[in-house]
């Protein structure tokens, strides 16, 4: 079984907990054993307890957004002693992108990184989707003939059991117990609220980026967007002058009950929709969920991200047009 030290900032810890969840099969088949500074006891010292997991691990896992390169401990301290036993083959770093973010230029930018292509993990239209390709890569890797020896670490002669040394004189006894410790999170009415209105934010950012590439590559075809307020943008498209489609989306109001609308007309009044986007949550995150659309448009029911959202809307949108 394989040790993996999972290197994150805490402002990604709901991402933390998420990863953890979706390596549940992988622990269960006992392939692997997750390590995070969440199981610091009360009391525990984090530098001689977080310095003794880095060097007793097989996979280094660093969750990378801003935030993990913003700080610190992360990148100056961790992430320096995890690539230095990458070079020196006592361990295997892997990163895994969470959230778009200027890693490529880092050094650990030359190192494959997770999800496929690095593609970060919000940028998925779905958040098991993209948990799923990093748990199906990660099994691959350590399923794979000759995993044991691409992970094998360069160790000294072993302690006795139950026992870790991180530096010379200093030995650190380990506690045995559930990873499982996430309590649930509770949500004010003010996150979802800023969250919905990001993800309307984001939306409207991405119709505005589709309709340029469309009137690009298709000849004849024009397409306006207006704000009919602050809180509510507009779509059409035309054909040779002719309007052959329009939408309104609009965030949550007093009949969607704060999430996002869409509407198949560029008319329709505030309580006429086509589509409701809601906010929902789990015990740890919070995410979109489509509920009225065809379930042809592949993400009715599935956990969304503003990417998969704005997909979704857009998918409903270009369906006009063939019609």
């Amino acid at each position: 079984m394989k040790t993996a030290f999972i290197s994150y900032s805490h402002a990604d810890e709901q991402y933390r907990v998420e990863l953890d969840k979706h390596l549940s099969l992988l622990k269960r088949q006992g392939h692997i054993t997750t390590w995070s500074d969440h199981r610091i006891d009360p009391g525990g010292d984090f530098d001689e307890h977080i310095s003794a997991a880095l060097e007793d691990a097989d996979l280094i896992l660093l969750l990378v957004s801003a935030d993990f390169i913003h700080s610190e401990y992360c990148y100056g301290i961790e992430m320096k002693r995890a690539l230095e036993r990458h070079d020196a083959r006592e361990a295997v770093v892997v990163p895994i992108i969470l959230r778009p973010c200027d890693w490529k230029s880092s050094p650990f930018g030359r190192l494959k990184a997770l999800p496929t292509d690095g593609k970060a993990v919000t940028k998925w239209p779905s958040l098991d989707d993209a948990f799923l390709d990093i748990v199906q890569k990660m099994r691959s890797m350590l399923t794979a003939p000759g995993s044991s020896a691409a992970t094998q670490k360069v160790a000294n002669a072993p302690l006795s059991p139950g026992v870790t040394q991180a530096n010379p004189g200093t030995v650190i006894r380990r506690t045995t117990r559930s990873s499982n410790l996430a309590l649930p999170r509770r949500f004010t009415d003010e996150e979802r609220h800023d969250f919905a209105l990001q993800g309307f934010q984001y939306i409207r950012s991405y119709f505005e980026q589709s309709l340029i590439e469309l009137q690009a590559r298709n000849p004849g075809i024009t397409a306006r967007i207006g704000d009919a307020s602050s809180a509510v943008f507009t779509a059409i498209v035309f054909r040779d002058g002719q309007r052959i489609g329009g939408c309104r989306i609009a965030p949550g109001n007093s009949w969607a009950s704060g999430g996002i609308t869409y509407s198949s007309s560029e008319h329709a009044s505030d309580s006429s929709f086509n589509e409701l986007i809601t906010v929902e949550t789990d015990q740890n995150l919070m995410y979109f969920k489509a509920t009225l659309g065809r379930q042809s448009f592949g993400q009715v029911g599935e956990r969304l991200t503003d990417e998969g959202a704005a997909e979704h809307l857009w998918s409903m949108f270009l369906a006009q047009f063939h019609q």
